[in-house]
């Protein structure tokens, strides 16, 4: 299926690792020019040229803090005549509520919850005054299921679910489409950290954590190409009549009993 995305421009952010570089890398093979948004300069750059030699399109780098408005004002400006954002930056710290406190809970905000409001708020006044435009946000299943454990990352997933549905309910008045993707465990750097800390809780093992992964379905954690996959077609006109809308991709296991 053509996705119609050809010669369309993307800005990823959180794209040098995991499933913001996969969802830079797909809709870059769909025909995108992209621009790549995280603190890593040279894991940017990187990244950049294998892009543009793979798939031959453009690929911008942008090595930026995000939880900085002045930078995220800054990288809309630079970025203002983007036609998809794909807010990704961003990972919220584990912890029951009498292990995180306010620095802690405060800075993983910064990046995931109010870096995807600035830059969303930044860029959608571009995109109103085109008429066009879609934003999609790559948030998390621990907003549907919450879990004590991860207090601050339900929080703040709860929260941009609630955003993504409320502004991609009225976004198409101004042509532009808004939504959101959560992805379940997927098989990244990240996962592997927070995986091997509840195998240590749980198993006395850091090293034990692929264990924690053989009731998912398939007995398996996702692909960051699976969630990229997913997310290229909410950003192409195939999907032109979905807005508000999360979809969730994590294989069905947040409908399972147990999230392990």
């Amino acid at each position: 299926m053509d996705l119609h995305l050809a010669g369309k421009t993307a800005l990823v952010t959180g794209s040098s690792r995991g499933i913001g570089l996969a969802i830079a890398r797909q809709l870059a093979e769909e025909g995108c020019h992209v621009h790549l948004a995280a603190r890593s300069k040279d894991k940017l750059e990187h990244e950049a040229e294998r892009i543009g030699k793979e798939f031959s399109v453009q690929a911008a780098v942008h090595p930026c803090d995000l939880t900085k408005l002045i930078n995220i004002q800054a990288l809309a400006r630079e970025c203002r005549g983007v036609d998809i954002l794909v807010n990704n930056a961003g990972a919220v710290p584990g912890g029951r509520i009498d292990e995180l406190d306010d620095a802690r809970w405060r800075e993983g905000w910064e990046l995931k919850v109010f870096g995807y409001i600035n830059m969303t708020r930044e860029l959608y006044a571009f995109m109103k005054e085109r008429g066009n435009g879609v934003i999609i946000h790559v948030i998390g299943v621990g907003g549907e299921r919450p879990e004590a454990n991860y207090v601050a990352g339900a929080t703040s997933n709860a929260g941009l679910m609630a955003f993504s549905r409320a502004l991609g309910g009225r976004s198409t008045d101004d042509g532009l489409r808004v939504l959101a993707v959560n992805p379940g465990w997927i098989a990244t750097e990240r996962m592997v950290t927070i995986l091997s800390a509840t195998a240590e809780r749980e198993l006395g093992d850091p090293k034990r954590w692929p264990e924690l992964l053989k009731s998912l379905p398939w007995g398996r954690a996702g692909k960051p190409e699976e969630v990229a996959n997913v997310v290229a077609f909410m950003a192409s006109d195939r999907a032109s009549y979905v807005s508000g809308t999360v979809v969730t991709v994590d294989g069905g296991s947040t409908l399972r009993n147990s999230i392990f």
